[in-house]
């Protein structure tokens, strides 16, 4: 047997207010979409805002559904849209923010395993990493250079 190490690198800023300020109006746009998420069973509301290669900003916030699993998740949501507008140009930057309606969300959440799995496709489509930045509703907001570094040993088409 051989042991096999897998290291990823993360940024982590104290706060929003640290982000350089192209990132602080991408995070200023995901809150405004994750107000408007549509959350009546998880009480969870997230957002995300997608910065494209040709200065496009595109959101989106998770959407529920009475039969649990036929909802979507925020960051989902603005990735399939752009890929729908803008199905050749490439997802540069992506912020995603997620507030609980129950307590206050310190911690950085990630993106959930399906979203992982969708942006890794578009990286991976794209030939180019996305930056993607992610935070809770208050506090600190971390930073990883590619997809990548959250889903290291990706299911892509080459497997298939």
């Amino acid at each position: 047997m051989k042991e096999i190490k897998i290291e990823s690198t993360l940024y982590a800023y104290e706060s929003v207010e640290n982000l350089p300020q192209d990132i602080q109006e991408l995070m200023s746009e995901a809150v405004e979409v994750r107000n408007k998420a549509y959350a009546p069973y998880s009480k969870f509301n997230v957002g995300a805002a997608l910065l494209l290669e040709n200065g496009e900003v595109i959101s989106g916030s998770n959407q529920e559904n009475a039969s649990y699993p036929s909802g979507l998740c925020a960051e989902r949501t603005a990735i399939y849209y752009a890929g729908a507008k803008y199905p050749n140009v490439k997802i540069v930057k992506m912020a995603i923010t997620a507030a609980s309606q129950k307590q206050k969300t310190e911690n950085p959440i990630p993106p959930c395993g399906a979203c992982r799995q969708a942006i890794a496709e578009y990286e991976i489509n794209q030939e180019t990493p996305i930056e993607i930045y992610f935070m809770g509703e208050i506090g600190k907001v971390i930073k990883s250079n590619s997809l990548a570094n959250l889903l290291p040993l990706s299911f892509d088409k080459s497997n298939l």
